[in-house]
């Protein structure tokens, strides 16, 4: 726990980071608010609209979940259930399960294997394990690194819970993926929770697609180096 909060802080206090949340934040107070609303808008539109079937699902990209104590959730458990039910239907060529952890604990994408072997994998299922990174844009950027060659040859399927998939979808994008997403849950579902998780991650996005557009227009290398 105290290893993910200093994740988070170290975040929280890059310059490089506050920098483009201080230009987020202020584009936000500028148009009263309207800019917030759009992204919020976006993030909802996609929560709701997300298949839950690939086209291609060649290559899968399942984004594991925050598990103290080894505890998975029922969003951890819906993305594991998305897959085994992708797995049964067309097994994708590749599977990566993605998510760290602090020292001595098991890590989230370990965490994930253990579930699918007991939802009925098979043991030789084509599983890889990115096991270093803390956060979404480390997912990504792990994964990237692992399947350079392949991904290069197309799609990458992004297989996370609903709210989570507008965030994924546009790192994928700043990281130079072609991604397809796929929803953990069949169907969106109208609650006060679902709703304060589009709340938070329609933050999450606009800070990073507006700290990206500024840095771009700016030409500061550093902050593009950040999300490429």
């Amino acid at each position: 726990m105290a290893s993910r909060l200093a994740h988070r802080i170290g975040l929280f206090i890059d310059r490089d980071a506050l920098h483009a949340l201080a230009v987020a934040a202020a584009a936000c107070a500028l148009s009263l608010g309207l800019v917030y609303l759009a992204y919020f808008v976006h993030v909802l539109r996609v929560a709701r609209t997300a298949p839950c079937l690939p086209g291609r699902g060649d290559c899968v990209l399942v984004f594991g979940k925050h598990a103290p104590g080894g505890r998975i959730d029922a969003d951890f458990e819906a993305r594991l259930a998305r897959t085994m039910a992708l797995w049964r239907l067309r097994p994708p060529r590749q599977v990566v399960l993605l998510g760290g952890g602090p020292p001595g604990v098991p890590t989230e994408a370990e965490l994930a294997r253990g579930a699918l072997l007991a939802l009925g994998l098979a043991n030789d299922a084509p599983l890889q394990l990115e096991s270093q990174s803390r956060d979404t844009l480390q997912n990504l950027r792990n994964a990237r690194e692992m399947l350079r060659a392949d991904i290069a040859l197309g799609t990458v399927t992004l297989l996370s819970s609903r709210y989570h998939l507008a965030r994924c979808a546009l790192l994928a994008r700043q990281l130079g993926l072609e991604p397809e997403l796929c929803a953990a849950e069949p169907q969106w579902r109208w609650r006060p929770v679902a709703l304060w998780r589009v709340a938070a991650e329609a933050a999450y996005v606009c800070w990073a697609d507006i700290g990206s557009r500024w840095a771009r227009l700016i030409r500061h290398r550093r902050m593009l180096a950040r999300v490429s």
